[in-house]
């Protein structure tokens, strides 16, 4: 029965151990974000050794980023290091010839078992609802070891990632898609057929009374030459 015990113990607590270090790399919280939309994005990056403290971290930024703006953190300094664009962009009626190349978080310290959040908020580039935008990652310990978070989603050293999902409108929801109007009326032909129409029909109406009073009219003048 012992045996049995120690067997589903170790059972049920060897995946707690596996997914105990997939869940400490760094991300970006949350991990969506609208397209062509403005919006908060938080760098969180925990130390994972119990001998050593995070001093640094540089996360690199995909094409598309034309400005950010960054929170401040006490005991970090926080540079932002651009690059140049192949071709103007035009934002907010300006051009732009640069974007963000990378951002360097240094000169504080995140503890063993501590983690710390450095707030961004940027313009996301306008791209197809459901791409995934990858933030490489480098995370520098007191001990001098560089952590490269650069790989794919499977592997033991996973970038950043952010999905896109659909643009929102002002109110806060999705962007509806646009309507269609209904056509206009015509107010071609058919509307000055309708109006000789109805002149028509009046001008019949004003013969058909001035008949019929002419007709009453000789009625009376032949009743009273009789009498």
């Amino acid at each position: 029965m012992k045996i049995r015990s120690y067997i589903l113990g170790a059972a049920l607590a060897a995946p707690l151990a596996l997914a105990a270090p997939a869940g400490a790399h760094v991300t970006l919280q949350p991990e969506e974000a609208p397209a062509g939309g403005f919006t908060r994005l938080d760098v969180r990056v925990p130390t994972e050794r119990d001998d050593a403290s995070t001093t640094k971290v540089v996360v690199q930024f995909p094409p598309g980023f034309l400005s950010v703006s960054t929170e401040p953190v006490p005991g970090w300094d926080i540079k932002i290091t651009k690059r140049k664009l192949d071709k103007p962009v035009e934002q907010f009626g300006e051009q732009v010839t640069e974007e963000v190349g990378r951002i360097t978080f240094s000169g504080g310290t995140i503890g063993p078992g501590e983690f710390q959040d450095f707030g961004l908020s940027l313009g996301v580039p306008d791209s197809k609802p459901g791409s995934k935008l990858t933030f490489k990652a480098l995370q520098t310990y007191s001990s001098g070891e560089v952590v490269r978070w650069i790989g794919p989603p499977d592997s033991e050293s996973p970038a950043p990632q952010v999905t896109l999902t659909a643009a929102e409108d002002e109110g806060g929801g999705t962007a509806p898609a646009p309507q269609q109007q209904a056509p206009a009326a015509d107010s071609g032909d058919d509307g000055g057929s309708d109006t000789l129409s109805i002149i028509a029909l009046i001008v019949g109406i004003a013969a058909l009374a001035a008949g019929v009073a002419a007709l009453l009219l000789g009625r009376r003048r032949t009743r009273v030459g009789a009498a």
